[in-house]
């Protein structure tokens, strides 16, 4: 089929705003990049814009020597990875059995489900219940509280409601039971919202740090990645920020906190390629009921 000028002109167009978008989000990140690699003297005469001056490894070196800051990376990665398997426990335990129509309550179970995702407690009760189960300052504050999401869970049972029936009925008359249907049917068949949830879990654990400066203000020693640099990146005199949080030599401020902007985001930007292939759902969406 051969297209008209207005077709192609459309094309270019919608290329040529694709190619502004990319720079718009891409220059930023790679500003910081170029300025972690720069000198102290190129950063304060402000020389660095798109590629480093006088290349420097000092704050590369500063960091990967601290140990407080390589700690709160291997500290936030063993969380993030943790979560994410449990959020996604919890996700597929929660959304599998709404999928069938004949469970008993199922609509107000939904409704009571949504009504959480409308509503909530708040900072003040939610902290004055966490002070009860004794999680104030503990790890399991970053852990159980928010280890699923409804939206996603949403997500999920829509996912599996549009797996065939006809898959389940042969599963039961094979004398699978729910278990293992959900193991040998749906969890094979759903490869592609396991990833894309598992990457919706994980990047919001690790970009997470309100939870953890709101409820862990004296245990420092197991702040996540994020809260380090927040505190470093907020304060007023970077240097005393940088020695405060542990960092026994500071170096050059801006470059610093460009090294460790740079190391807490490559982790999390490494996955999004992996993942990349499991976004396109419809993995069985085209098949057809018996």
């Amino acid at each position: 089929m051969i297209k008209s000028k207005h077709s192609k002109w459309g094309d270019y167009l919608v290329v040529f705003l694709c190619v502004i978008m990319i720079l718009v989000f891409f220059l930023p990140v790679w500003n910081v990049f170029v300025r972690s690699f720069s000198s102290p003297q190129a950063l304060i005469r402000s020389d660095v814009y798109l590629w480093p001056v006088d290349i420097d490894f000092t704050a590369y070196t500063l960091v990967l020597t601290d140990t407080t800051y390589t700690w709160a990376l291997l500290w936030t990665a063993m969380l993030t990875i943790g979560c994410t398997i449990l959020s996604m426990t919890m996700t597929t335990l929660c959304a599998y059995p709404l999928i069938f129509e004949k469970l008993r309550g199922r609509k107000f179970i939904n409704g009571f489900i949504m009504l959480t995702m409308y509503f909530n407690a708040g900072t003040i009760p939610n902290y004055l219940l966490f002070k009860s189960l004794g999680m104030i300052n503990s790890p399991t504050v970053l852990i159980f509280p928010y280890c699923i999401s409804v939206f996603n869970m949403i997500i999920m049972r829509t996912f599996l409601q549009n797996i065939p029936d006809s898959l389940r009925e042969s599963a039961e008359i094979d004398g699978a039971n729910p278990v293992r249907t959900l193991i040998s049917i749906y969890l094979p068949l759903s490869t592609s919202v396991l990833a894309t949830l598992s990457l919706f879990y994980a990047v919001g654990r690790w970009n997470g740090y309100s939870d953890a400066l709101m409820f862990m203000p004296q245990n420092k020693t197991y702040y996540p990645i994020q809260l380090l640099l927040y505190n470093i990146i907020q304060s007023k005199e970077s240097l005393d920020a940088a020695t405060q949080e542990g960092f026994s030599t500071p170096g050059a401020s801006d470059a610093l906190k460009a090294a460790a902007v740079m190391f807490a985001t490559i982790p999390i930007l490494m996955i999004y390629p992996w993942l990349q292939r499991y976004f396109i759902a419809g993995v069985t969406l085209g098949a057809m009921k018996g």
